[in-house]
């Protein structure tokens, strides 16, 4: 009896400690497994940056955003409300004629729209610097939209094939920020310079300050030699581009030498400077900079989405030819498009694409564009797809520098719409199924989708990816993109690095990479 009792006393205590240790396997569980799981870095950055070189065939991305992410977005505090202008925002009243007037009569001011539902049935223009739009929260503030934009204002356009259709199927928004960009040439490049160098030989250095932001313009010739050299002599057809493709690049002077006729400037060139393409150097501020839309929602009507080039534009947001500005913390609700984005510094931030549209029986999709990224330098991040769009990120006409990072969706593709789009970022990006990673349209002869420098790194799908034959050059750079293929690393070549997306350190590179230049900055300015 006495042995008895003391095993199952024994016992007890046994399974005590064993509980114990189980408790301490579950927590400790995502640490031992991170010690087990190799780590693993890319040949083309390393662990933080020491095997990159300007030089090299992985860009550098950490400029892109607003103010080239060396200062936070501009905390908005409200100046003025819609409602001292009479907006109702009762979902049935007329609340445009009180939001046109808000924005015309608060220039660079911060209107607030308070909790309501409003019903916007014109465009709202913003064309001064400053002038922004302050929500509750995209929960709250909510801007309704019940009419499309072509039966407004009718803009009947055709595509590349002809096919007649609203020109709002790829262009405009309800809210449309739009301002212009210098066009009176500062100086002419005089001499030929290779992609990553940091100088320039110019013809009036006197028109310079150290400090000033300017932008260097590259346009094709007849014989196409730019569009060959952004595809790296791989372009596909092209005869319809003809001499259209076009470079942009926005840096900072940091020296000028007079008697030398040079300048120097912060960042690697991004692209070979040659006398054919005629290059010339612009200021590179807008007339429209500092505007941000903030803590909103933008809602259509619930109406079926009748496929490719039917829409009249349910579009929520365009900004054309701005700087330095913002949309953060938005909802866009039924849309056919999202966001049409044409500018510099711009930052897409904490948006998100919802639908309760019957989806379009082919592609299974309720609208035409979801965001829209033209231009240079520019920041999508944190950011969801909870719909599916003909084309759910799409890059075109020559931008480049631009960013998207962390964020997900139901099955996003990468849409690059011909016209030579180069050194783009894709990373830390869940796809979700990962059916149609490289979906893309753009018309016919106008390019290989893709050009040269584009790079997915860290990219996570349901299904396996591989490298897109006939997409793009080999001038392209896949690191941790769902690996369905074996490693290749060519410098000259193809570079798809098969590594598992959970393993790779760093998983946002331009996280990594602006950490890294900040870092250095501020290092090179302590030792002055």
């Amino acid at each position: 009896m006495y042995r008895e009792v003391n095993q199952r006393k024994f016992s007890k205590a046994t399974l005590a400690r064993l509980g114990s240790v189980m408790l301490l396997l579950v927590f400790a569980a995502p640490h031992f497994t991170a010690i087990a799981e190799e780590v693993t870095y890319s040949k083309l950055w390393g662990r933080n940056g020491e095997l990159w070189s300007p030089t090299s065939r992985l860009p550098d991305f950490s400029y892109a955003g607003y103010s080239r992410g060396e200062h936070p977005l501009r905390e908005l505090k409200a100046d003025v409300s819609v409602k001292q202008f009479g907006a109702i925002g009762d979902g049935e009243t007329d609340d445009t004629h009180a939001f046109k007037k808000a924005i015309e009569q608060s220039p660079g001011k911060t209107i607030f729209v308070p909790a309501g539902r409003y019903r916007i049935t014109d465009f709202l223009y913003i064309r001064h610097n400053g002038t922004s739009l302050l929500g509750e929260s995209p929960v709250r503030s909510i801007l309704f939209f019940p009419t499309p934009l072509h039966t407004i204002k009718p803009n009947m356009g055709a595509t590349t094939s002809g096919q007649p259709t609203s020109n709002y199927s790829w262009s405009g928004g309800f809210v449309f920020v739009t301002g212009s960009s210098s066009q009176d040439v500062l100086a002419e490049v005089t001499s030929q310079t290779k992609r990553g160098q940091r100088s320039l030989s110019i013809s009036k250095p006197e028109a310079f300050t150290v400090g000033q932001d300017v932008r260097l313009s590259l346009r094709d010739t007849e014989r196409q030699s730019l569009a060959k050299y952004l595809y790296a002599d791989d372009p596909g057809p092209i005869t319809n581009l003809k001499s259209r493709a076009q470079v942009s690049f926005l840096c900072r002077i940091t020296k000028i030498d007079t008697a030398g006729k040079q300048i120097e400037f912060d960042r690697p060139l991004r692209s070979d400077v040659r006398l054919e393409w005629r290059p010339r150097l612009y200021d590179a501020s807008c007339s429209v900079e500092d505007v941000g839309i903030q803590n909103l929602c933008f809602e259509f009507p619930v109406t079926p989405y009748k496929g490719h080039f039917t829409e009249l534009g349910y579009n929520a947001i365009a900004m054309r030819s701005v700087r330095n500005c913002w949309v953060r913390n938005i909802r866009i609700h039924n849309a056919d498009s999202g966001m049409f984005i044409s500018g510099n510094n711009i930052t897409l931030r904490e948006i998100s694409l919802t639908s309760e549209r019957p989806r379009e029986r082919q592609r299974k999709a309720t609208g035409h564009h979801g965001i829209t990224i033209g231009g240079q330098d520019n920041l999508l991040d944190n950011f969801q797809f909870e719909t599916r769009f003909m084309h759910d990120i799409t890059v075109t006409s020559g931008s480049a520098g631009n960013v998207a990072a962390s964020g997900r969706g139901v099955d996003i593709c990468f849409d690059h719409h011909c016209y030579a789009p180069h050194a783009n970022l894709f990373t830390d990006i869940d796809l979700g199924e990962g059916s149609r990673m490289f979906q893309s349209g753009g018309g016919a002869a106008l390019g290989r989708h893709s050009a040269s420098w584009e790079t997915f790194w860290c990219i996570r799908a349901q299904h396996a990816q591989k490298w897109p034959d006939g997409w793009g050059p080999d001038l392209m750079n896949f690191i941790a993109v769902q690996p369905g293929q074996e490693s290749v690393t060519d410098t000259d070549g193809r570079w798809f690095e098969a590594i598992e997306p959970a393993r790779l350190h760093p998983r946002n590179l331009y996280e990594s990479q602006i950490r890294r230049r900040l870092q250095s900055r501020v290092f090179s300015q302590r030792n002055h």
